[in-house]
């Protein structure tokens, strides 16, 4: 399809720039970005993969890195939750295996790959960082909670939250094997016995 050529509206879409249109552009954009990183992204693909038409992607987003900050802003609401069931290490087993599976997905990639990009652009960096943040701002909540709890002594909450979370972004960048539930358990068992063995120090 050339890039001059919108495609038509689907008949079943009559309203246009619905929450539902917006949504499916959002992830076709993720979808392209994952697959050909932010040079690649072209307006005419968005439509065709979200079957809109180009004219639906033009006129909610004029310009190409609002789309992306958007698409990648939509990840960040949408993040690994993380429960409290009153069980630290359990929780985070869930939280990684959960953040393992988002970064994994088409939204999760277009994030990684954005993330080089982000440091020659200081709008999408604002984004990414936001969307690390949002992310962070839960686990960092659950860590404070368990350290109330005494279930971890007290320790830099960031630093931690960057040390649960950054194997898992690292596995899945690599993409050699799908990251389990094993692999959780792992990461999160090495990380809080360090915590749990150098405690006072």
């Amino acid at each position: 399809m050339a890039e001059d050529e919108p495609t038509r509206e689907p008949a079943r879409r009559p309203g246009g720039r619905t929450a539902r249109v917006r949504r499916r552009i959002l992830e076709a954009a993720a979808e392209l970005i994952a697959r050909d990183g932010i040079g690649g992204l072209r307006y005419d693909q968005v439509a065709e993969l979200a079957e809109v038409n180009k004219t639906s992607v033009y006129r909610n987003w004029p310009d190409r890195t609002a789309l992306v900050a958007d698409a990648l802003a939509t990840y960040g609401a949408a993040a690994a939750p993380l429960p409290d069931s009153g069980d630290i290490d359990a929780d985070l087993v869930d939280f990684l295996e959960a953040l393992a599976a988002t970064t994994a997905s088409a939204q999760g990639r277009a994030l990684l790959a954005v993330v080089a990009a982000a440091r020659e652009n200081p709008e999408l960096r604002a984004v990414v960082d936001e969307v690390y943040d949002r992310r962070l701002a839960t686990l960092r909540d659950r860590l404070q909670t368990a350290v109330e709890r005494g279930e971890l002594p007290a320790i830099d909450l960031s630093f931690l939250g960057e040390m649960l979370t950054g194997p898992v972004q690292l596995f899945v960048s690599r993409g050699a094997r799908e990251f389990t539930r094993a692999d959780a358990r792992q990461v999160s068992a090495i990380v809080l016995a360090g915590v749990r063995a150098t405690a006072g120090r």
